[in-house]
């Protein structure tokens, strides 16, 4: 069932759990459709009437790679519902929760979180309970032994998702729980997409199916650097994309993200003779143009196969190497980021290997951990938030 052909990374001592996770995707999204059509009418018990408010903000929330979840689904949403939608990091809300919660509108506060542990996922929920008049909470997480599951599940303005019980992922970098959440929060919040799924979830199996061959051949061609780019949603991938390379070969590999129209401003510095590129191009005719620019530029810039391109309609240039996802091509970007990035995972569950590290636990020496630990969150004074009294 959880198989990665023409590959040996299963027999890999250290990359079971990571292996697996990569490769469940595709079941686990189908698995979460059914779940979220079967709660439906409770999902929509709680959203509608805060959808029917005009003046709702809705804040996506999280840490890390869930923050980065956020911030592609944000501008999808924002679309989709014709309301103002904004992603902010949990990291950023917990240290200025005056700037950021400046606004007291009415707020619906998505949190996303694999564990529901991390310290700032919790204070940020607290502190927008301390700082806003009305604020409901919508929680999408993997683990009912959390915190924010257990501080929110029987709450009157809360809504707890649980991801189906593969979600939770027992291996270092965030896979499966990072692709769940996100089309969960798409599926909840933009509505059910039963076409959408069945074609990332086919496309996604053909993908871990057939492209192993060519990941090994990226990463045998001795590349130091690795640079993802996008624009729109796909920025956002471009950021989680870049943070899986880096959280996989320990740091090894240096890895960078940047938008395709911002890379030029400073950021091509990163550019030698050992970089690759990856550009993950948007299906937008208008956004698509910017990333095929940087794509025609960069390849006069760096040797042959060194900028590679992943995209759901053909390019008209063809000496560009390209991952081509045909079936996709009717989606929403948004939609298109849980099957591009198998891309990143697959290289950088392969660059750890090739590094002879183990992929489960880049780091033994405990020095990054899977939930984040030394954070100390301080209280926010009633003086503080303006309302001392």
């Amino acid at each position: 069932m959880y198989r990665i052909t023409e590959s040996a990374v299963e027999l890999a001592a250290g990359s079971e759990a990571t292996t697996r996770e990569i490769a469940q995707q595709p079941e686990v999204w189908r698995e979460t459709a059914l779940l979220l059509a079967e709660r439906n009418e409770y999902l929509q018990s709680f959203l509608a009437p805060l959808l029917g408010r005009p003046d709702l903000r809705i804040l996506l929330t999280g840490a890390g790679t869930s923050a980065f979840a956020g911030s592609i689904a944000a501008p999808a949403l924002a679309r989709m519902l014709h309301r103002r939608v904004d992603a902010i990091a949990t990291t950023d809300l917990v240290s200025n929760p005056m700037e950021f919660f400046a606004e007291d509108v009415p707020t619906l506060l998505v949190s996303l979180a694999r564990s529901g542990n991390s310290p700032e996922s919790t204070a940020a929920t607290g502190l927008a309970d301390q700082v806003l008049t009305d604020v409901s909470h919508l929680v999408l997480t993997c683990s009912e032994d959390g915190r924010l599951y257990r501080d929110h599940h029987d709450r009157p303005k809360s809504c707890v998702v649980l991801m189906p019980a593969m979600a939770n992922d027992e291996g270092f970098a965030m896979t499966s729980s990072f692709t769940t959440m996100l089309l969960s929060c798409l599926l909840i919040l933009g509505g059910p997409n039963d076409e959408a799924v069945d074609a990332m979830a086919t496309t996604a199996q053909r993908l871990i199916d057939s492209t192993q061959g060519a990941v090994r051949e990226l990463v045998s061609a001795g590349h130091q650097r690795v640079v993802f780019l996008g624009s729109g949603p796909l920025a956002g991938l471009a950021r989680e994309s870049a943070l899986k390379l880096l959280e996989l070969t320990a740091g090894k590999i240096v890895a960078y993200h940047d938008s395709s129209l911002g890379f030029r401003h400073g950021p091509k510095a990163i550019l030698n003779d050992e970089t690759l590129v990856l550009v993950y191009v948007s299906s937008d005719p208008y956004t698509r143009s910017y990333d095929l620019d940087i794509i025609a530029e960069l390849k006069t810039a760096l040797p042959a196969g060194s900028v590679v391109a992943v995209s759901a309609l053909a390019l008209t240039e063809q000496q560009t190497p390209t991952w081509n996802l045909s079936e996709l091509k009717d989606l929403d970007d948004a939609f298109l980021a849980p099957v591009f990035v198998l891309i990143a995972q697959l290289l950088g569950l392969a660059y750890s290997l090739h590094l002879g590290l183990t992929p489960d636990n880049p780091f033994p020496g405990g020095n990054v951990n899977r939930v984040v630990k030394g954070v100390l969150i301080h209280p926010l004074t009633r003086t503080e938030t303006g309302n001392a009294g």
